[in-house]
């Protein structure tokens, strides 16, 4: 069974293929085609692959290629996991955005839609050339903004197309590790977009154990969104957010973090990765630990600038564990391809889940997936607070769609202005000229 991973020279294929090294069953994936646009980052990576291959005599094979086409043909999946315009691009997306006093993180605010604006006209066409060339496959995006692209992506593969994020699995395996619980063994109720969800509810034996944790600040003190809002708002809500509304919450906040740091968040992983990417071009130097050692400096430094607003301290041990978005991915395969039945928080469209929201809108939410693909489960209607924030940035993110589309300016500048983190239309106005001037693969927003 083939799998074609595009962004192949990313710096995470390496733990997609570490976790399909651990799976030795019947109707596993044999073979591995990485592709990108970057013939030195596919070498680099595929030396990482090779070493973590040695001594295992049925790890996949790992073939490499900068033609689309030909990546595509014959896959039976297709991950998702470009970069368009690379770290130098998502440098520039904070740098315009701190320069007008607005958030210009990768996929939230200022900085998301930038992104959004930029990757969805890629996104599209791979879609409609998977649709042509590999009808069948079933696609995994994590392509940042994975909710809005996964969005665009389905308008040309329907429900063949599912969106994950290792954000939700990490919070639920923090907040059940916290309860004493088995992280594999409860239920999780959770729901909301992309980077805007809310936990609001962990069932152990049937019964929601989230007022006990709620009640208890010593053990909201025990895990990061513990410490990121703090046991009086964490109450308040009656859930436990997503890390990524620290944006939304503590705005303030957050954006003076980000213009008083040494370097945003994009210009330090794009320093630390040219580091990696250049080392591996020395034939001499250690694949794996070269990129491991790389791997745990990045995990330590996540939401640094948000920890610090929050007074919440460094990140523990527990907290730098990934959310393992590579065994959701993994998780997800299995229960398609030997129809194995699973239960998996994923980005797939609406259907009649959140009756504010029309059918197509892609949410994130617990599904059920087997060979007949992902299903989402029935959830119970959002909270007011949480009603109007997912309603804002589900509008944000289908006029992106529409600049996308028709290349206006206009409808650009609509996007930006709103968005509840961007608070002036003659901000946004000011945003889209910006961008426009500031990247190349947004050179197509015209002046309408």
């Amino acid at each position: 069974m083939k799998l074609t991973i595009l962004g192949g020279g990313g710096f995470r294929v390496p733990l997609v293929y570490g976790a399909l090294l651990g799976d030795h069953a019947e109707g596993r994936v044999t073979e591995v085609t990485l592709h990108d646009l970057d013939p030195a980052r596919l070498a680099a990576v595929a030396r990482v692959l090779g070493e973590q291959a040695d001594g295992i005599p049925d790890a996949p094979t790992v073939t490499v290629t900068t033609e689309l086409d030909e990546a595509l043909r014959g896959a039976a999946f297709v991950f998702s996991a470009i970069r368009v315009g690379g770290l130098e691009g998502r440098a520039t997306d904070e740098r315009i955005a701190l320069g007008e006093g607005v958030l210009g993180q990768e996929t939230v605010g200022a900085g998301g839609i930038a992104y959004g604006l930029r990757t969805v006209p890629v996104a599209t066409e791979i879609a409609r050339r998977i649709a042509r060339l590999a009808p069948d496959a079933w696609v995994i995006n994590f392509t940042n903004p994975a909710g809005l692209v996964t969005e665009a992506m389905s308008r040309h593969l329907g429900d063949r197309v599912m969106g994950i994020c290792d954000t939700p699995v990490g919070l639920g395996r923090r907040v059940a590790r916290v309860l004493g619980a088995d992280p594999d063994r409860v239920w999780i109720d959770y729901v909301g977009l992309n980077h805007l969800g809310w936990l609001r509810a962990l069932r152990i034996d049937g019964r929601d154990e989230l007022p006990r944790l709620l009640a208890d600040d010593t053990a909201l003190d025990a895990f990061e969104e513990g410490r990121l809002f703090g046991g009086e708002w964490l109450r308040a809500l009656g859930a436990i957010p997503n890390e990524y509304l620290h944006y939304y919450y503590f705005n303030r906040e957050a954006v003076r973090a980000h213009q008083e740091a040494k370097q945003t968040r994009g210009a330090f992983l794009r320093d630390q990765q040219a580091v990696f990417y250049e080392a591996m071009r020395d034939p001499a130097a250690p694949p794996l630990a070269t990129w491991d050692h790389t791997r745990a400096e990045r995990e330590a430094t996540y939401m640094a600038e948000n920890r610090e607003a929050a007074g919440a301290g460094e990140r523990d041990t527990h907290d730098r564990e990934s959310g393992g978005y590579e065994q959701v991915a993994l998780a997800l395969m299995r229960a398609i391809a030997r129809d194995e039945r699973a239960t998996l928080i994923l980005n797939v469209r609406n259907g009649a889940t959140l009756g504010v929201l029309d059918t197509d809108a892609v949410i994130e939410v617990p599904c059920l997936v087997d060979a007949n693909g992902a299903r989402p489960v029935s959830v119970a209607p959002l909270p007011h607070h949480a009603t109007g924030l997912v309603c804002a940035v589900k509008a944000v993110e289908r006029e992106v769609m529409a600049a996308a589309e028709s290349g206006s300016r206009t409808t650009a500048a609509k996007a930006f202005a709103l968005h509840p983190l961007v608070d002036s239309v003659t901000v946004a106005r000011r945003l889209v000229d910006g961008y426009a001037g500031g990247h190349p693969g947004l050179a197509y927003l015209n002046r309408k």
